[in-house]
């Protein structure tokens, strides 16, 4: 049974600073949108109108694709919108479900440190090599996915925290 009560000072600290996170996430993510569909606009004008085809357009791109989908799957977990299979959870009864959650923020937790782990070594490792065409370091490449590791892994830790309290209000929708 949920507790409705007002949550502790923690807890709303916590989801106050995640919900920050989660706004400057989506704002960088639907930047990068608008950026690249900006210079997509001009690669077109480049290449048809001046003749010009500006090279660098392509490269650009593919850095703001990974801001996008990183941050956006971060932000995916944060409010229980990633994908999951719910359909398990909504056949067995309430202990079993809790069990199935808590088992799934688990793993969530795990390879969001993981995702950090190892995304900061690529970082590192790449950060002295330049990106062709933009002379930018390689390592902008990896950098989204170790920040979406360390977010992922925040939130699901957050989850894990409020189910363990027994404030955890989140529902399994299934689209029918």
């Amino acid at each position: 049974m949920r507790d409705t009560t007002v949550p502790p000072a923690f807890l709303r600290a916590m989801d106050w600073v995640y919900d920050l996170i989660a706004k400057l996430c989506l704002f960088l993510a639907g930047l990068s949108l608008v950026v690249m569909t900006a210079i997509f606009a001009w690669l077109v004008f480049g290449r048809y109108v001046l003749n010009d085809t500006p090279t660098w357009v392509e490269q650009v791109s593919l850095l703001l694709v990974m801001v996008i989908a990183f941050l956006g799957a971060a932000v995916g977990v944060h409010q229980d919108h990633h994908l999951s299979v719910v359909l398990f959870r909504a056949l067995v009864p309430d202990w079993v479900r809790t069990v199935f959650v808590f088992a799934t923020d688990l793993l969530l937790a795990t390879f969001g440190a993981m995702m950090f782990w190892y995304g900061t070594e690529l970082t590192i490792f790449k950060w002295k090599t330049l990106i062709p065409l933009i002379q930018w370091s390689e390592g902008l490449r990896s950098l989204p996915l170790t920040i979406c590791g360390a977010l992922v892994f925040l939130f699901s830790v957050g989850h894990l925290i409020r189910l363990v309290l027994g404030r955890d209000a989140r529902q399994d929708h299934i689209e029918g």
